[in-house]
């Protein structure tokens, strides 16, 4: 049940001045990932500002993108909730639409066990028949997915991989040698997809991708084709634009960078607000470094 090697971008939901989802920017902005190589569409994730959409939204936009990609690379849904039984509504809906796999991030805020997690995942899994790529990003949601958790997460059949975004190398490590390499490891982090492709990665579910996929694409094709030292150059090359596209908390600066060069995608959804001038500045720099704009 592979989903894809490469990158797939995270990509951003742009809005209209009244709030509403822009549609016709929407499927602009996903011919410029196909344009530019990216090997999937990851929709209503994190940068896809999913926790404020409503339900009937969320579905909406999957739907959308699942109809303008076409087929031509795999769509994966972002369905994951701090509810189990409104994540298994959602992944349910989600699987309607003809998405390829489900991202389904951790509980939140009111968190759970490690045995919560597997009865968590258990459900949403046995909901559905399409792939499940789990989000570990603890830095978010306050709960970890442990090595072992993830080893017993592994043997559920449609529980293909993980978008591992603790930033924790050794425990990317100790996930690979658990799992083995029937499961699917991306990077969650883009500053550490080099690192995570060296420990048997096969690609990388990026925000970045929304202003460099040709790039972030390289990355993985270079290093998955035996070019290691191409992958590790264009990794660093990118870096302090990475850097700056995370000077604030994610998507404000993907976005803001989308505009400058020239995707209308519209404001945030509260609490998410513009960027400072002065981090403002810092992106526009390093977007000028890097020639992705005059």
């Amino acid at each position: 049940m592979s989903v894809f090697t490469g990158s797939a971008v995270a990509i951003v939901t742009p809005f209209q001045q009244d709030g509403t989802v822009h549609y016709d920017m929407f499927e602009k902005l996903i011919e410029f990932q196909l344009k530019n190589h990216s090997d999937g569409i990851v929709v209503c994730g994190t940068t896809g500002e999913a926790s404020t959409l409503t339900d009937e939204e969320q579905i909406k936009t999957i739907q959308f993108a699942v109809d303008v990609v076409a087929k031509r690379v795999p769509v994966i849904a972002g369905t994951g909730s701090n509810d189990t039984a409104h994540g298994v509504h959602l992944s349910k809906m989600a699987e309607k639409t003809g998405v390829n796999a489900l991202l389904s991030v951790t509980p939140y805020y009111n968190k759970t066990t490690q045995k919560g997690l597997i009865q968590h995942y258990s459900q949403i899994a046995s909901s559905v028949s399409i792939p499940i790529i789990l989000y570990n990003i603890a830095g978010r949601t306050g709960l970890n997915i442990t090595p072992t958790t993830m080893y017993e997460l592994s043997k559920i059949p449609n529980i293909v991989g993980v978008k591992e975004a603790s930033g924790n190398i050794t425990q990317v490590a100790e996930i690979a040698q658990l799992c083995g390499s029937d499961f699917e490891l991306y990077a969650g982090n883009d500053d550490q997809v080099v690192p995570t492709l060296s420990l048997g990665g096969v690609g990388v579910i990026s925000a970045a991708a929304n202003v460099v996929p040709q790039q972030m694409h390289d990355i993985v094709e270079k290093f998955l084709s035996g070019d290691t030292k191409g992958s590790l150059s264009t990794q660093l090359a990118l870096m302090p634009l990475i850097q700056a596209l995370f000077i604030e908390v994610n998507p404000i600066p993907v976005k803001e960078g989308l505009r400058l060069m020239g995707f209308d995608v519209g404001g945030y959804r509260m609490p998410l607000v513009p960027m400072e001038p002065a981090n403002h500045a810092i992106l526009k720099a390093e977007m000028e470094k890097f020639g992705l704009i005059g």
